[in-house]
């Protein structure tokens, strides 16, 4: 078993000017499968980027599916290097992020990014982004919208409503009601699934909270927590890495 690494004909730099950014977002949007490409799904991961100072930390936490038993982790952290330009936060997260899904020992039939994939003013936040350099199925479930325009769903859990674009009136994504009368959350194609299927994933790894289990202990344990693994992690052989560890307190995310 090994890390997830990015396509060498996709690979690129991160320190890209803002303008040859989006240009190089545009033609990457174009190789986002948005059809279901994905075998049997044994284990799920969540993926979080957040910051401390001037440091971003990428963290991945692999579950086992559908019991959702921590089995991995990897926390990695890197200078924060690109400035704050909206729409083109990947280029500051993603290297954080790569460095971690690179030295996951157990790797994942599918991730969950705590962001947007396909919903996103070029079609590429950091799910589709990520997910088309290393060909990996994945899902976008934000905790907000960036872009598109909704009606509130239902307010009982599982309730759905699309969000389109308010230009063109393409589906962009949905607005999912993970628990009731909680606020929803925005699930979009990230990389070789459909709306249906990021959907799907996302309602099945709720366990009675507003965010799906991948994501919420992946934001556990960017804020400094460290679970035992249990379950397949004992057989299998996975352990914890903490590149560059200097840890911080829990952050709970429900």
């Amino acid at each position: 078993m090994g890390g997830l690494t990015v396509r060498p004909d996709l690979a690129h730099r991160w320190d890209l000017a803002p303008q040859e950014a989006i240009a190089l977002q545009r033609r990457l949007a174009e190789r986002v499968r948005r059809e279901p490409d994905l075998g049997e799904v044994r284990r799920v991961a969540g993926v979080d980027a957040s910051y401390r100072n001037q440091t971003a930390v990428g963290a991945v936490v692999v579950l086992d599916y559908p019991t959702l038993t921590v089995v991995d982790y990897v926390v990695a952290r890197c200078p924060v290097t690109y400035p704050y330009v909206p729409g083109l936060l990947s280029f500051r997260e993603a290297p954080a992020v790569l460095q971690a899904l690179a030295q996951i020992k157990v790797v994942p039939d599918l991730l969950i990014f705590d962001g947007h994939g396909i919903a996103h003013p070029r079609r590429l936040g950091l799910a589709s982004h990520i997910g088309v350099l290393l060909d990996v199925p994945s899902i976008g479930c934000a905790k907000r919208r960036l872009c598109g325009t909704y009606e509130t769903p239902g307010a009982e859990a599982g309730s759905v409503s699309p969000l389109y674009d308010k230009d063109t009136h393409e589906i962009i994504g949905a607005v999912v009601r993970t628990r009731t009368d909680v606020r929803p959350v925005f699930v979009s194609v990230g990389h070789r699934v459909d709306l249906d299927t990021a959907i799907h994933y996302v309602l099945t790894c709720c366990r009675g909270r507003r965010l799906p289990e991948p994501t919420r202990w992946a934001d556990k344990i960017a804020g400094g927590l460290r679970p035992a693994l249990e379950g397949l992690g004992s057989q299998d052989g996975s352990t914890k890495n903490v590149a560059s560890a200097q840890t911080g307190g829990s952050n709970e995310g429900d």
